[in-house]
C-alpha cells in the first residue's frame, strides 16, 4: 500500500512542478513581450507635400484642430462663403476642426476647411508612422474622399 502512495506522491509532484513550470514560462513570455506601440501622435507641426503652408495641431477642448502658422504666399479667406469672412487673412485661420478618436488605432474625425475652395468637409486624420499624417476630405457621408500626405516639421 505504501508504494502505491508513493507512486501517487510522486505523480502529483511531477504534475506540481511541471504545472509550477508553465506558470513561470507564461509568466516570463508575458512580461518580456513588448507591449504593443502607442498610436503616433497627431499633435504638432505639419507642412503640406506642396511646400505652401504649414499646420499646426494641438488640443482644442476634449478634439484636436489645425490652425495655419506659415504660408508661402499670405493671402485673404477670399473663397469663404461667408462674405465678411472673405478679407481676413488666412494665417491663424483654423483648417483642422474638432477632430476626435474613431476608435481606430492613430484615426480622428471631425472637419476639414478647404480655404482653396471656401467648402467644409468631413474630415479624416490617419496617422502613417509617427512623421506621416494623412488628411482627407470627404463628401457623401465619407464615401469620396481626397487627401494628402503630410510631414512632421522638425
Amino acid at each position: 500500500m505504501t508504494m502505491t502512495v508513493r507512486a501517487g506522491l510522486k505523480g502529483l509532484a511531477s504534475a506540481f512542478l511541471l504545472t509550477a513550470a508553465a506558470a513561470v514560462t507564461v509568466t516570463f513570455t508575458l512580461t518580456m513581450t513588448p507591449a504593443p506601440a502607442a498610436a503616433a501622435e497627431a499633435k504638432g507641426e505639419w507642412a503640406r507635400p506642396t511646400g505652401t503652408s504649414r499646420i499646426k495641431i494641438a488640443p482644442c477642448g476634449d478634439a484636436l484642430c489645425g490652425t495655419l502658422v506659415w504660408l508661402k504666399d499670405p493671402r485673404n479667406d477670399d473663397k469663404n462663403p461667408d462674405e465678411a469672412k472673405r478679407s481676413r487673412p488666412l494665417l491663424g485661420s483654423q483648417t483642422v476642426i474638432g477632430m476626435k478618436p474613431t476608435g481606430k488605432d492613430g484615426q480622428w474625425k471631425g472637419k476639414v476647411y478647404n480655404a482653396e475652395d471656401g467648402e467644409t468637409y468631413t474630415g479624416f486624420i490617419q496617422m502613417d508612422g509617427n512623421d506621416k499624417l494623412k488628411l482627407e476630405g470627404c463628401v457623401m457621408g465619407g464615401l469620396l474622399c481626397k487627401g494628402e500626405t503630410w510631414t512632421r516639421v522638425k
